[in-house]
């Protein structure tokens, strides 16, 4: 790993002590800090190979960390943003914001993060203030990218420069980079033992599915649940069925190669829409005896949004998006919803990010929750392109970058 610490204010060094390769005060806590120069792949624009650079990553302000990133997962929603949202106020960017990583340094006021500490920084903050935060109904925060910059998917502010250009941090995180720059809001502290090249899985597409089917959708003991979509998050949508004691899971999928890894996760049944001349919804209609009672979307497709509920039973049948995209409008027959469905989005799994991850990971560690099983492909950040094309192929479920030596 090739990086530098650059002396921002060289006069302050007096009287001060080198600690891990920082300047700490004898006295205090106040950290000198520096900018560090790293590499990282930086999109420069839309629908083009992301490109290895050096960037600058600048010191944590206050109420802010800086994260070695150790490893992180390649997201469909990486992909949605360079190929399909593509816009043009979101580049430059590092993406990236499935990761896991080791504190560097911590900003002034930060409390609770040192040094060494294991974290997972989050896409979805959890200030713990606000009236979402307050309300046991939601895992919204108002504060953090997420609270109106949907379309940009970034903060307008960043920590990132490279050839002297600023460069946006991706959902408040941006992990396709050595070093990154999080608010304290944004970082679950992890446990100790945790191995980051598989927890960092939990940073967004196991979350996401696993707490979809747990959390939203609620799925109930002796259900039968439909999966559309068996990527990392259908997967983990499966998994989060099986653990609610659901009787019958079947799993979705037009590759038909997918439904062995299903299996590992809990499906029962495998349906291939391309095996049929007739909707799928009426397939499941006619393997159900009326519809599902839980569906859930996990492919961002808003004709899958209907698909899915419309294979719902009347009267009670849930049906959860998943998938996320914000390119469409979705329909649907009013009396569809009339009849008794109910209709519902999911983001993070419902998961109040800062309080379920580190619960997660402890399940993980426990064996509650698979996650190895997900990992298809180990890579190097420099391969981060190759990884893209294998998700756009649709032949891995998981590729790990290794980011940074730990």
């Amino acid at each position: 790993m090739k990086f530098s610490h650059t002396n921002l204010d060289k006069p302050f060094l007096y009287g001060l002590r080198f600690v891990h390769g920082h300047c700490h005060s004898e006295i205090g806590k106040d950290i000198f800090q520096t900018v560090i120069k790293c590499r990282a792949a930086v999109a420069w624009e839309p629908s083009k190979p992301l490109v290895m650079e050096e960037i600058e990553v600048a010191p944590p302000q206050a109420h802010e960390i800086r994260i070695k990133i150790v490893a992180t997962g390649v997201c469909h929603t990486d992909l949605y943003h360079l190929f399909e949202g593509k816009h043009k106020d979101g580049f430059p960017c590092v993406l990236g914001h499935e990761g896991a990583g080791i504190v560097e340094s911590v900003g002034s006021e930060v409390t609770k993060f040192n040094p060494g500490d294991k974290v997972i920084p989050l896409f979805i903050s959890q200030c713990g203030q606000c009236r979402f935060c307050k309300s046991p109904k939601t895992n919204l925060c108002e504060k953090g990218w997420a609270s109106d910059r949907y379309d940009v998917m970034s903060e307008s502010d960043t920590r990132f420069t490279c050839k002297g250009k600023k460069v946006l941090q991706f959902m408040g995180t941006s992990t396709f980079s050595e070093y990154t720059v999080v608010n304290e809001i944004a970082v679950a502290k992890i446990h100790p033992s945790a191995p980051l090249d598989k927890v960092c899985l939990l940073g967004c597409g196991v979350a996401t599915g696993y707490g979809a089917a747990l959390n939203t959708a609620k799925v109930e003991p002796g259900s039968t649940c439909a999966v559309f979509g068996l990527g990392a998050v259908g997967l983990a949508a499966v998994m989060g069925c099986k653990n609610a004691g659901a009787k019958r899971i079947i799993a979705i999928d037009i590759n038909p190669t997918k439904y062995e890894k299903a299996k590992v996760f809990g499906a029962t049944e495998f349906v291939n829409p391309k095996d049929h001349n007739k909707p799928i919804s009426q397939v499941l209609h006619e393997m159900t005896n009326g519809g599902v009672d839980f569906s859930l979307e996990c492919v961002g497709s808003v004709a899958v949004m209907r698909s899915a509920l419309e294979s719902c039973v009347k009267g009670w049948g849930v049906s959860v998006l998943v998938g996320w995209t914000d390119m469409d409008d979705f329909a649907a027959r009013p009396i569809q919803l009339i009849a008794g469905r109910t209709w519902k989005g999911s983001l993070f799994g419902g998961f109040k990010s800062k309080d379920g991850v580190p619960k997660l990971v402890n399940e993980y560690l426990e064996k509650k929750v698979k996650l190895d099983e997900f990992v298809t492909h180990n890579m190097t950040l420099a391969q981060v392109n190759d990884a893209i094309q294998l998700m756009q192929t649709g032949d891995c479920i998981r590729s790990v970058l290794s980011v940074a030596l730990q």
